[in-house]
C-alpha cells in the first residue's frame, strides 16, 4: 500500500476532514488534498508531524508495515 492510500485510509477511519489534517500540518485543506492526490509529496516534517498526531509509527504511515504499532 502506498502512504497516500494509507493516510487517507486512517484519515477516514478516525473520522477527520482533509481541513483538519491540513490544520495539524500547518496547510490549507487544498494543500493537504494535493498530498493525498500525489499532486505534491508528503515532506518529513509533515510525516513526523503525522506520527506524532496518530500515534503511529512511520513505517506503518508509509506502508512499509501492516502492523499498526504506537510510537515508542
Amino acid at each position: 500500500m502506498d502512504y497516500r492510500t494509507r493516510i487517507r485510509a486512517i484519515r477516514e477511519d478516525r473520522d477527520l476532514t482533509q481541513k483538519q489534517i491540513g490544520e495539524v500540518l500547518q496547510k490549507s485543506q487544498q494543500g493537504y488534498n494535493h498530498i493525498e492526490d500525489g499532486r505534491a509529496e508528503l515532506k518529513i516534517d509533515d510525516l513526523i508531524r503525522l506520527c506524532r498526531f496518530y500515534n503511529l509509527s512511520a513505517d506503518y504511515l508509509i506502508g512499509l508495515t501492516d502492523i499498526e504499532k504506537p510510537l515508542e
